[in-house]
């Protein structure tokens, strides 16, 4: 049924476990996918999207590093969104609407497609470790699959309870059942696990709400995509989503629920994501709030269910169906299936490696859910991780870690390893210091000659991003060479309301004044030749507006990351004793001792650890 040993065993099919698989099998190892439903990979268990703010960066480094995750949500996109675009490029996000059938539908094909990757369908009920090292899995019939590494993403299954009003049962997602027997072997072998909560709204019959009542929100008029890769194609035509709002009715029938919330009378006791509460918690927490918003998204193209966005709940279904009849829009309304809670098990994060391997088993990774993490993208980005750096194991290699002025993904596993979270972690552009240099722009620019180092990123993806960036940077170079004449750029800067010059000056300057555009600059017959002599399509002309009108920005924050980067350089030595820094306070040395960061700029950025106690460090290091 099986080989003798795979070099990488992956467990779980949802967005970790498949980038996860898609990584080792594409580097060369030979990769087992074991899931509990083959019809369910890459599921969209909650809403039917990909990307937002930060997560859409995540998506766009995903692909810069030959996942699959931007090539798929392309090719099932119904609706493309640029947000944040009033702000500043470093706010820039990419979001998509995804037709959530042909989501799973595509991640298989690709999956498939791919070579060295086996599948087998049943439940992994138990690890085979031995001298603490991984050794393989069993399943839940007995079978022992021997592997060199094992990566978990397990998601919402282990242990998973769901909740509706007083109704709790088993469950890892609707419709399917719980895994266990994981949880209580890892804590045999000395680790620490924890519950989280996350929740999911109705779905409903699109045939029975009145679209007339809310507010349309159209895609993008010029949709771009999530991939650089050519071989997908922006959106031709596009699904819309609606926008609604609660009211004060609306609250006063959840209200009536409260006594039977499983939130409320405490049968839920784990936390859930802040930045993603339940409707009865967000009229519990903002009480002086007379109305929320709600999205009305379609899961696809041809099907008329819809995902109530802003509706999360665990209330009892009666009260639900009650209180959604009170939405604008929503009189009619007919139910597919209502809302639930889910509490799973999580491990703190700070038992891993910057890899992602457990401290206390050696080959032995966590990624997604399971690390206490929200969110298809955040899952994602670690699987792939996860699978890089299991495929380097077995390859004897050094690991693939990304800084946090690299990459978002180096953010979001720097802050888990080092900080842990005890509530469900959903990356924001706030969380990250070098926001300017980690643009959705560029993620091809930071990370696809990396990833054709690996041996991920295939030939031709690294040619199309030098490519790129060898146009680009040329443009650029014309605007510092080039001057322009008064009479050809005042009436351009009257028109945009922007102080005319009295002499030549160069385009340089005159593009990086914030309120002219580089499209407002290409009927100028200079430009307009250089376009026209020179490859200049869309994403060129992004980025060398974006270089252009930051490039003070952008150097101030690389010159900032480069100071901070040199303690990545100051090692600590495996099984430091902090315990002799009598200097340093108790919890900095009682922190720094669990969680074992191997650099002083990791043991930084400990959550309770001050500069004095960094610099104690320093002293006792020779430094």
């Amino acid at each position: 049924m099986f080989r003798e040993k795979y070099d990488v065993i992956v467990v779980g099919a949802g967005h970790a476990g498949s980038e996860a698989a898609a990584a080792a099998a594409n580097m060369g190892c030979t990769t087992l996918l074991i899931t509990m439903n083959l019809q369910n990979i890459a599921q969209m268990s909650c809403n039917p999207a990909m990307g937002g703010i930060a997560k859409g960066q995540i998506v766009r480094e995903i692909d810069a590093l030959g996942g699959y995750s931007g090539l798929v949500s392309d090719t099932s996109a119904i609706q493309f969104k640029m947000l944040n675009k009033s702000k500043g490029p470093a706010m820039w996000s990419p979001r998509v609407q995804s037709d959530r059938m042909m989501f799973a539908q595509h991640w298989r094909e690709r999956l498939e497609r791919t070579e060295n990757l086996d599948f087998y369908q049943e439940m992994v009920s138990g690890l085979i470790v031995e001298a603490g090292q991984i050794k393989g899995v069993q399943t839940s019939l007995g079978i022992k699959v021997k592997g060199d590494t094992v990566v978990l993403t397990n998601g919402t299954f282990l242990n998973g309870l769901i909740h509706i009003g007083e109704k709790q049962f088993g469950g890892g997602r609707a419709g399917e059942r719980a895994a266990t027997g994981i949880t209580e072997q890892l804590i045999e072998y000395g680790f620490e696990a924890g519950r989280m909560k996350t929740g999911t709204p109705p779905r409903v019959d699109g045939r029975s709400l009145d679209f007339d009542q809310m507010v349309e929100q159209p895609g993008d008029q010029n949709p771009a995509k999530f991939s650089y890769m050519p071989e997908t194609k922006p959106l031709q035509r596009q699904r819309s989503c609606h926008m609604t709002y609660t009211s004060n009715d609306v609250h006063d029938k959840l209200r009536e629920g409260f006594d039977r919330s499983p939130m409320f009378n405490g049968r839920i006791k784990s936390l859930g994501p802040r930045y993603c509460p339940s409707i009865e918690d967000k009229i519990n927490r903002f009480s002086d709030k007379d109305r929320h918003q709600l999205f009305v998204e379609p899961e696809g193209w041809n099907t008329v269910e819809y995902y109530v966005n802003g509706f999360s709940t665990s209330l009892p279904e009666q009260v639900q169906y009650d209180a959604l009849r009170s939405v604008k829009g929503f009189e009619n309304v007919k139910f597919f299936r209502p809302g639930y809670a889910i509490e799973y098990d999580y491990f703190p994060p700070t038992q891993l490696k910057h890899t992602l391997e457990t401290k206390i088993i050696k080959g032995l990774y966590f990624a997604g859910q399971i690390n206490g993490t929200t969110g298809y993208e955040e899952a994602a980005s670690q699987g792939i991780m996860a699978g890089i750096n299991a495929a380097l194991k077995i390859k004897n290699k050094d690991p693939f870690l990304l800084r946090r002025d690299e990459a978002y993904i180096g953010v979001l596993i720097d802050d888990l390893i080092t900080k842990g979270t005890e509530e469900p972690y959903r990356m924001f552009t706030s969380r990250a210091e070098y926001r300017t240099l980690l643009r959705q722009d560029n993620a091809d620019f930071r990370l696809t000659e990396r990833s054709y180092n690996l041996g991920l990123a295939r030939e031709d993806r690294l040619k199309q991003m030098e490519k790129k960036r060898k146009a680009s940077h040329k443009f650029v170079e014309f605007f510092k060479e080039t001057s322009v004449k008064p009479e050809e750029i005042n009436p351009i800067l009257e028109e945009r309301n922007s102080a005319a010059v009295k002499q030549q000056d160069k385009m340089f300057k005159i593009l990086a004044r914030p309120n002219v555009r580089l499209e407002d600059l290409k009927n100028i017959n200079a430009v307009s030749r250089f376009m026209g002599h020179n490859e200049v399509d869309d994403e060129v002309m992004e980025q060398a507006e974006i270089q252009v009108k930051y490039a003070g920005y952008i150097e101030k924050e690389k010159l900032n990351a480069d100071k901070l980067t040199r303690l990545e350089y100051v090692t600590i030595p495996t099984n430091f004793d902090y315990t002799k820094l009598k200097s340093m306070s108790f919890e900095a040395r009682e922190k720094l001792a669990a969680i074992k960061p191997v650099t002083v700029s990791q043991a930084s950025r400990v959550s309770g650890v001050s500069p004095a106690d960094i610099s104690t460090l320093l002293v006792f290091l020779g430094r």
